[in-house]
């Protein structure tokens, strides 16, 4: 008999942009402390929002008066990374101390596990993605510097050479924490003009490089579906027994905290 290891399945449904970051941190502080089993979380944006990662300039990055005309929200992650647009996604995030034995020694590893399991989800769902290693795409790297589905990386889940996933991690003691996203949908037009990126980029061809996932699938898939064929995959990849679950009173209370006094703070949020 497989020897399964116990995880906390968590799904948090629509929440803020500065929320969904304060409950990442908030679960990573008690899965560091001792206090929580590992966590894989989904989690959803209401409304839609831009993530920074953690050094990048909003000023340089981001058109913020293109942001609030759409509505959106935009928060600054703790991890590192590009801007992010998320609307029409599954958002993910994998918390597991780092001597769990499930995702070998390195942050490299951790990536590729994590993608692995990505993967095999995308071909569970009948569409062709390849893990590749990441490679530099020459003049279109710089023009596309400040996104993150565009940017180059040492492992990528792509179909057709267009990459359909995001991630960005961080450590905190001896865990880590790796959230990510991979868009269903993707208004080009509109993360062009948040992001800076080309007063014309649904035809300019920019962004060729970045993808969502109905662009190939033969019916539309939801995020419901998508986020119960990942919950299968990652466990059967990584032997894990799924402990359904929310966030406890105390890692609210936290992450509430985490959302009023940081991660909702201009001072958080636009310091770059």
């Amino acid at each position: 008999m497989l020897n399964m290891h116990k995880w906390r399945l968590i799904n948090s449904g629509d929440q803020t942009g500065a929320m969904n970051m304060a409950l990442d941190e908030a679960l990573l502080n008690s899965v560091a402390n001792g206090r929580s089993l590992p966590v894989l979380r989904f989690y959803r944006w209401h409304p839609a929002t831009v993530t920074l990662g953690y050094a990048q300039s909003v000023h340089t990055d981001l058109d913020l008066d293109v942001c609030a005309s759409a509505g959106l929200d935009v928060v600054r992650r703790s991890t590192g990374g590009r801007a992010v647009l998320h609307d029409h996604e599954v958002t993910y995030s994998v918390i597991a101390p780092l001597n769990t034995g499930l995702f070998g020694g390195s942050v490299l590893e951790y990536y590729r596990v994590i993608l692995e399991v990505l993967q095999k989800t995308l071909l569970q769902l009948s569409l062709p993605a390849e893990l590749v290693p990441g490679k530099s795409r020459g003049g279109q790297q710089n023009a596309m510097k400040a996104v993150c589905f565009s940017a180059p990386s040492q492992y990528e889940l792509v179909i057709e050479g267009r990459k359909v996933a995001g991630s960005a991690q961080k450590r905190h003691g001896q865990c880590f924490l790796q959230h990510g996203s991979i868009p269903l949908e993707m208004d080009l037009e509109l993360l062009g003009k948040a992001l800076k990126i080309n007063e014309n980029i649904a035809t300019s061809g920019s962004l060729e490089s970045v993808g969502w996932l109905n662009q190939w699938s033969k019916k539309k898939l939801t995020i419901d579906e998508v986020e119960e064929v990942l919950a299968e995959v990652f466990s059967t990849h990584l032997q894990v027994e799924w402990d359904p679950s929310e966030p406890s009173l105390s890692e609210l209370q936290e992450a509430q905290s985490l959302c009023a006094e940081k991660f909702s703070c201009p001072e958080w949020n636009l310091k770059r």
